[in-house]
């Protein structure tokens, strides 16, 4: 096809050969070339992909002018760096999740790509599934009412990652949906992360992440690597119905509950005296139909036409700097806590051995 725009997956390790399928079979694109220095993990890639370039080399793929496009499945401590070069050279952007190792270097790269007139777009794969999209349109349509609580989890016995702990593993795919779904997008009034390291990693893998919401709202995000079972849930409670998606239950992925607590004020004995009447709402349940497509299929597509209209993709970079602040707010609340057990620690040991503790 002489209109398919051209693109090249940089990072063939994990992430990178399921962008690179997907852009292979779009209609809307042609895969140019894999980058990696692992030139043979490349060639494989491409082998299997019936053949495409392969390149260790970045500075050649951003000069090569038959590509309009790359995609970053590379570490995240990566991400800023080649983004930054890719802008440079007048690419446009896609990179996995999370956009950036920190928020600072997400805000330059929205701005490096605002100026350069060229899309920057996060791979928040979720926000493209055909469940995700339905709870969309259900909040928008207000079958839910007013959003009062969002309650995910996401455990497995995953792999400990050298790099990050597991809320920058786990909990982008959850904020990001969370993102997604809330109007206005995901911007929590506090953020409070208590994590646990029963293997002595160094490092989180065990996490509990919660977010105090506009109008009283709250979220939550239940992370773990190291469960035996594997679950992917999400319960979005409103004022008039709850959605359930279960990711793992293909025959029934999302739920709607028309059940849930209704409170009325009502005054006693003609005084101003008020009692809260608690009745309880026990209606229909029942699962919305939804035609399934591969997520990276549609997000592929949605980075195309955001790049031929200059329409505004689905999850763009600033909704990966939303869920990239969350994750640092929830950093600083994990250093926060350590923090204090130190001291709490200190304390108890020095009450115990009935030393004073240094100030």
């Amino acid at each position: 096809m002489t209109n398919t725009l051209g693109v090249a997956v940089v990072g063939a390790g994990y992430w990178g050969p399921n962008l690179a399928r997907n852009f292979q079979y779009s209609r809307h694109w042609r895969l140019e070339t894999i980058c990696d220095l692992d030139i043979e993990r490349a060639s494989a890639l491409a082998a299997r992909l019936g053949g495409t370039a392969v390149t260790p080399s970045l500075d050649e793929v951003l000069a090569d002018p038959s590509i309009d496009a790359i995609a970053i499945a590379t570490p995240a401590r990566t991400h800023w760096a080649i983004a930054m070069a890719a802008i440079a050279a007048g690419k446009h952007v896609v990179v996995e999740k999370p956009l950036a190792d920190s928020s600072e270097r997400a805000q330059a790269m929205v701005a490096a790509a605002r100026d350069a007139g060229v899309v920057l777009m996060t791979d928040h794969t979720y926000c493209y599934t055909p469940a995700v999209l339905k709870m969309r349109e259900l909040i928008e349509a207000g079958d839910l009412g007013d959003i009062l609580y969002i309650d995910s989890v996401r455990i497995n016995l995953g792999i400990v990652q050298p790099d990050v702990d597991v809320f920058w593993d786990l909990a982008p795919h959850d904020l990001s949906i969370m993102d997604f779904l809330l109007p206005g997008g995901l911007q929590p009034l506090s953020v409070t992360a208590v994590g646990a390291d029963p293997l002595g990693t160094g490092k989180s893998c065990v996490g509990h992440l919660s977010m105090t919401l506009p109008n009283g709202a709250i979220g939550h995000a239940h992370v773990n690597w190291l469960s035996p079972t594997k679950i992917r849930q999400m319960v979005i409670g409103g004022s008039k119905r709850t959605v359930v998606w279960d990711d793992l239950n293909p025959q029934q992925r999302v739920s709607v509950y028309d059940r849930g607590v209704d409170l009325a004020t009502q005054a006693l004995d003609h005084v101003e005296r008020n009692s809260t009447l608690i009745s309880y709402r026990l209606g229909d349940t029942w699962a919305p139909a939804l035609q399934e497509r591969e997520a990276l299929d549609a997000m592929v597509e949605d980075f195309a036409q955001a790049i031929r209209t200059g329409s505004r993709p689905r999850t763009d970079g600033h909704a990966g700097l939303r869920v990239l602040s969350v994750l640092e707010a929830a950093r600083e609340s994990l250093a926060a806590r350590d923090d204090t057990l130190m001291t709490f620690g200190a304390q108890r040991r020095a009450e115990q051995s009935r030393e004073p503790v240094a100030s």
